[in-house]
């Protein structure tokens, strides 16, 4: 089977309508046909022969292609049974060599159980629009970093990924984002470079390891102060914490240990002042859960 060409939208519907396959609105599936944009991307993960990564979403294997040429091992994860196939049939020979690995299904039900083989050097991934923000939280909170990552998402999650504390953006999502990774935008892509063209602009990302992390005495009591302290988010971090700990007395005796002001709401906190609030919690109340 005969790859098609990658920066041509009519290549792209002239392969599809000879296999039988249509794109699945339902997966988010969009090609990345700006050809020199791929190639930034995949500079910008820093890959080579003794590099092994992780994919995302395929497709028809625009930056799967891009990302073998380099040497790199790469292990793709792609919903969309008729993608698969063609992948499969593409990469074979990588395939043999060992360089090449598939797994079928919805990758939020699959990476765990390859995590639990070893987690790779890189991730990557055209993340799709519904599901880039729970794939990456998901990811932090069970305690799965990577050295490096580079993800393209909607331009709206990207501005969630790296917002500063008091910006309309800013959440518990910034927070668990920017606690995990150094994250700086990379380049924004408008809907001319994908096809079929989407309604939204996206934006990449890169995503580089904090050394320091996780700078706090318990990380699993962070992750739940920090889902506790955003559960309203027009509400004081007095009575959002009242609601965490059932007791209202707690949550100020807390507050008034951690030298917050129980009247400001979580989005004016930065991850520090969230960091230090979270040793004070797990050190009063952490013994408990």
């Amino acid at each position: 089977m005969k790859k098609p060409d990658y920066d041509s939208p009519s290549s792209l519907k002239n392969f599809l309508d000879q296999q039988g396959m249509a794109m699945q609105k339902k997966f988010g599936q969009n090609f990345l046909i700006n050809g020199p944009a791929r190639r930034r991307l995949i500079d910008a993960l820093q890959v080579d022969d003794a590099t092994s990564v992780w994919e995302v979403g395929p497709g028809l294997g625009a930056m799967t292609d891009e990302i073998l040429s380099r040497g790199a091992s790469l292990t793709a994860f792609e919903i969309d049974r008729g993608f698969a196939s063609c992948i499969s049939d593409f990469f074979k020979d990588y395939q043999a060599q060992g360089k090449f690995t598939l797994v079928e299904g919805d990758v939020l039900k699959t990476w765990k159980s390859q995590a639990e083989k070893q987690l790779p050097d890189r991730f990557f991934g055209n993340l799709p629009y519904n599901v880039a923000a729970t794939i990456i939280a998901d990811m932090i909170s069970a305690g799965h970093r990577f050295p490096r990552s580079v993800v393209t998402v909607q331009k709206e999650v990207a501005q969630r990924m790296c917002a500063t504390v008091g910006s309309k953006d800013y959440s518990s999502f910034s927070i668990l984002c920017s606690w995990a990774y150094k994250v700086t935008p990379l380049m924004d892509l408008g809907g001319g470079s994908f096809w079929p063209r989407p309604n939204v602009d996206s934006r990449a990302v890169v995503m580089e390891l904090r050394e320091d992390f996780p700078r706090c005495q318990n990380p699993e009591h962070f992750m739940k102060l920090l889902r506790g302290l955003f559960a309203s988010r027009r509400k004081t971090i007095k009575n959002n914490l009242t609601v965490f700990y059932s007791n209202g007395e707690q949550a100020a005796a807390v507050l008034d240990e951690a030298k917050i002001n129980p009247q400001i709401r979580a989005e004016e906190l930065p991850l520090e002042t969230l960091l230090q609030l979270s040793d004070v919690s797990n050190s009063i109340v952490g013994s408990r859960e």
